[in-house]
């Protein structure tokens, strides 16, 4: 003999209602929240929302934590980002006082070779000066050369030079 459940045809009824109202009521809920979507002023409630209060009640630390930064930085166009960066408004906040204040002079000068900075600096400056009194000294020879050249009643210049010696020089 086989058992057959005696409420099993209730319930082969009862889903042949309950399969088509549940279809039914799911149609009804997307029709009721499209209608309620449509008619809903967003920036009227977003005018509501008290940002401050929302806010308040993210843990940004737990957020952060949870953001892939190398990812999100992977995709970020530096390049693009600093064509919209005001440099002049970046350097007038820049307090230059401030920076200099903080550097140590002491070991500044420890570490640079004063001597040897100003050697070259001087150095530099004593050989210009130099070239400047041979260009001097050289036109001061020549004029006085031409001066004593009419003196003399000379026919030809003589000679800016001496020559060199043209045999072997003893030493």
């Amino acid at each position: 003999m086989s058992w057959t459940d005696p409420l099993g045809r209730l319930r082969t009824a009862g889903k042949r209602v309950t399969d088509p109202m549940e279809a039914l009521a799911q149609q009804v809920a997307e029709r009721v929240v499209g209608l309620v979507a449509t008619a809903l002023d967003v920036n009227a409630l977003v005018a509501r929302i008290d940002v401050n209060a929302l806010l308040s009640r993210i843990d940004m630390n737990a957020l952060l934590q949870r953001i892939d930064m190398n990812a999100l930085l992977s995709r970020l166009d530096l390049d693009e980002v600093m064509r919209h960066v005001d440099i002049d408004a970046v350097v007038d906040r820049v307090d230059v006082n401030e920076i200099a204040g903080r550097i140590d002079m002491d070991a500044l000068v420890e570490e640079t070779d004063l001597g040897a900075v100003i050697a070259k600096s001087s150095g530099g400056f004593a050989s210009e000066a130099l070239d400047a009194a041979r260009s001097q000294a050289v036109g001061l020879d020549q004029s006085i050369d031409r001066w004593a050249g009419r003196l003399l009643r000379r026919r030809q210049p003589g000679t800016a030079a001496p020559s060199a010696p043209s045999g072997p020089v003893a030493s």
